[in-house]
């Protein structure tokens, strides 16, 4: 396996981004959507697993465009900082990175394409699922979904007509930041427009993947892990 960083070219924009590509050839790549920390050793780590596992994975950084190389802990003040770089982010401009993420990933020939994200992560890669070239989605704990979109417009969820692939959830049922009436508005949802998905409800408070975090939860993170490979699995066949 070998990482580096790498600039992504969307128009005038360069994009930091963390590419860990495995040893062997692979037709298969997982987009890394960050959490509200940036890019971090928690991002990097994820993407090199997937690389051990086989794929080529890369982590953009979205907030590129306000905070250029941002990358912070989990304290309150360090998460304050990440809110305000969230708030300042629009899911056309979200899209149009991640657009120019499976392009430089198409260029290499990948053919297959899929996405997880954590945390404000986990809402954008509800918004990639609906790009065409998104095959498989991993979304955890992606906070507003029901009730915002990134910038301002109808809620995220408006737009689950749109996806095109299977989108598993991933959430804790005491997560103080998503009500479970909203977990069940979104399970509602994807049921009402016939998404190929599954919605997965663990006991545990937010950012339980992380092992960073005071809310890890070793038991649901890793039934997690095991569930993202079984979706992911799908690319290689």
């Amino acid at each position: 396996m070998n990482s580096s960083w790498i600039k992504i070219s969307n128009q005038s924009l360069d994009i930091d981004a963390y590419l860990a590509e495995p040893s062997s050839p692979t037709s298969a790549a997982i987009i890394v959507i960050q959490e509200i920390f940036g890019v971090n050793p928690h991002i990097r780590d994820v993407t090199e697993r997937f690389a051990q596992a086989g794929y080529i994975a890369i982590a953009p950084a979205i907030f590129q465009r306000t905070a250029p190389g941002f990358e912070v802990g989990y304290s309150q003040e360090e998460t304050k900082l990440g809110r305000s770089h969230k708030d300042q982010t629009q899911a056309d401009e979200l899209l149009s990175d991640l657009q120019a993420t499976i392009d430089y990933l198409k260029a290499k020939g990948i053919q297959k394409i899929g996405v997880i994200g954590f945390c404000f992560g986990g809402h954008v890669a509800y918004l990639a699922a609906t790009l065409p070239d998104i095959q498989a989605t991993a979304s955890f704990y992606g906070a507003g979904i029901v009730t915002m979109t990134p910038g301002g417009g109808e809620p995220t969820v408006s737009r689950t007509p749109d996806i095109q692939g299977t989108l598993y959830a991933f959430f804790g049922t005491q997560d103080p930041l998503i009500p479970v009436e909203h977990i069940d508005q979104i399970e509602a949802a994807l049921k009402a427009h016939h998404i190929d998905h599954q919605v997965f409800r663990y006991p545990v408070g937010h950012g339980f993947f992380c092992d960073r975090r005071a809310d890890y939860d070793s038991t649901a993170a890793a039934d997690a892990w095991e569930k993202v490979n079984a979706l992911f699995s799908r690319l290689k066949d």
